[in-house]
């Protein structure tokens, strides 16, 4: 008899893809005000429903699936290691708008999660890193991006994020 998580069966599979019970936490918000300025930490901002962080230059018309970007809070340590730099480094140099952690976010793709009470995010993408990060991080900064550059997502409900709020899978509540 195998294994009951290596068996065979391919409900097997979906059922662990299913299964996310833990709780993440938002541990930073930025916003990008103009393109190419720095990024501002706020302790909250606001989501607009199928728009943008009230306060960030992307996404201003409606629609798209790139309105809202996250990064995984424990990669900031994984980055600078991979640059000599000491860690962890600023959030802001990443810019991406929320930085999660207890949760692993790639396990998040194509799923709604809710943050707080308010906002529910449809997880539309990787993150991929641009140019910008050689700018940012110094050489190496691309490479050293790679793989940990994070989440894109469309805002399905807006509402109040704070640093502190709950991130969870929000097909788990039903």
């Amino acid at each position: 008899m195998p294994f009951p998580f290596f068996g065979d069966d391919k409900s097997t599979i979906a059922r662990l893809l299913a299964t996310l019970p833990q709780t993440g936490r938002v541990e930073w918000i930025g916003l990008r005000p103009k393109r190419r300025e720095p990024l501002l930490s706020v302790p909250e901002a606001t989501a607009e429903t199928d728009r943008r962080l009230v306060g960030d230059h992307a996404a201003i018309k409606a629609g798209g699936k790139r309105q809202i970007t996250l990064f995984q809070h424990e990669h900031l340590a994984t980055v600078a290691g991979f640059l000599g730099l000491p860690a962890p480094i600023d959030p802001a140099r990443l810019r991406r708008n929320l930085a999660i952690s207890g949760l692993n976010l790639l396990a998040l793709k194509n799923r709604r999660v809710r943050i707080g009470n308010e906002v529910i995010l449809e997880i539309t993408g990787e993150c991929h890193p641009c140019s910008r990060m050689e700018e940012e991080l110094g050489p190496g900064g691309y490479n050293a991006m790679r793989g940990h550059g994070g989440l894109t997502a469309r805002i399905v409900q807006g509402g109040l994020i704070r640093v502190g709020d709950a991130v969870r899978v929000a097909e788990a509540e039903a």
